[in-house]
């Protein structure tokens, strides 16, 4: 039986990789739908292969080109970020995959939930700013949440068959970016270009610079607090330059579990789309024989204290991760725009944090509340 994916973000860096899986396993895939925030000419190429029943296409100033490109392959199209929602009522998937940037993408998700639909989760914002009512929303439908990261991935593929009382802490590895060796002093004349270039795995920018900083890991840690149900003092770091260990398990009785691929996320978008079934594909297997060494360190949180805000802010609750990513997402765009150098991202992140009124329990409209201030915040520091 094929199953109908919806791909939010499909011409992003993990949108064209789910799209890879899709071709490859035709018999078990059709794309129902796609959305793009502008990129036009490859959601062209997009259609004509994939023939989705209707798109997306968010950007306003980009409007009236996506209308002729519906008209030209005769398919539904809807605008804007609004549009989202109804683009999953027209495409009625069996799965959503939610591969946008950003808070935007927590309003769909939510949706999407609440039409039933199982959710290939690789936005790491959904559950930062909104884990807790994401994962009531699941619950409570019956649907899974898939996580596509590839940390929360290996996580989920290493507790198979186990029982959750057992388990003791979760490891997540994180590759250390590119500037681990660096001094605080030489971190403050880090680049925009070369904060891009990431060693071990191909990112849009954001999560890019996210890495660099180790606010993606601090993400991470917050996202897997919800997804697996796990108070924070059970979910640690390590630093593994090499990423090829891309989490670990650890149970009651000291046994640890571990998932080790090459560092390919066509791997883990299969992984999520068919969870908790296997199938051979054509990525090259690792290869243990040619690794030197795998190695392991403790993240140093004064060179770079991303990683410790969002341990605070999970600790303290409620519209504390929203602020946290709201801070985060400008002080990213002023950096990648050369307003503040590296060193200040976590500066306005900290200032943010210090600012904000934290509510307890938010709903939706709360929770959008305290990001439109918060980023107010960030943009005046």
């Amino acid at each position: 039986m094929s199953n109908k994916i919806l791909i939010l973000g499909s011409t992003g860096s993990i949108g064209t990789r789910t799209l890879d899986v899709a071709r490859d396993f035709s018999e078990h895939f059709s794309v129902c739908g796609l959305s793009t925030y502008g990129q036009l000419d490859l959601l062209n190429r997009q259609i004509e292969e994939f023939h989705p029943a209707a798109i997306n296409v968010t950007n306003p100033e980009k409007a009236d080109d996506a209308r002729a490109l519906a008209e030209r392959y005769e398919i539904r199209l809807t605008t804007g970020q609004a549009g989202l929602k109804e683009l999953i009522t027209l495409c009625e998937p069996d799965i959503v995959v939610t591969a946008t940037v950003g808070i935007a993408g927590l309003e769909p998700t939510l949706f999407a939930l609440e039409q039933g639909c199982d959710v290939a989760l690789a936005n790491k914002e959904v559950l930062v700013t909104g884990g807790a009512l994401v994962m009531k929303k699941a619950r409570k439908k019956g649907v899974r949440i898939r996580p596509i990261d590839s940390e929360h991935n290996a996580v989920a593929q290493c507790l198979m068959g186990q029982s959750l009382s057992k388990l003791r802490r979760i490891i997540l590895t994180a590759s250390g970016g590119p500037f681990r060796k660096l001094s605080k002093e030489e971190l403050g004349r880090v680049t925009p270009e070369q904060a891009l270039t990431h060693p071990t795995w191909k990112m849009g920018n954001k999560i890019t610079i996210d890495s660099a900083t180790l606010m993606n890991k601090g993400f991470e840690v917050i996202e897997g607090h919800h997804l697996f149900d796990l108070p924070i003092d059970q979910i640690e770091v390590a630093i593994h330059p090499q990423s090829v260990i891309h989490s670990l398990v650890e149970f009651v009785d000291g046994s640890l579990l571990a998932q080790l691929s090459v560092t390919d996320m066509y791997l883990t978008i299969q992984s999520a789309l068919f969870y908790p079934e296997r199938y051979e594909n054509g990525v090259k297997p690792l290869d243990l024989c040619s690794l030197n060494a795998l190695t392991f360190e403790k993240p140093d949180l004064e060179r770079f204290p991303c990683l410790s805000y969002a341990y605070e802010a999970i600790r303290e609750g409620g519209t504390a991760t929203v602020a946290l990513n709201a801070a985060n997402e400008i002080a990213v765009r002023r950096f990648l725009d050369k307003e503040i150098s590296f060193m200040q991202i976590p500066q306005i992140i900290r200032g943010t944090l210090d600012k904000h009124k934290t509510i307890s329990d938010p709903d939706l409209g709360e929770i959008l509340e305290a990001d439109r201030n918060s980023r107010e915040t960030a943009k005046s520091l």
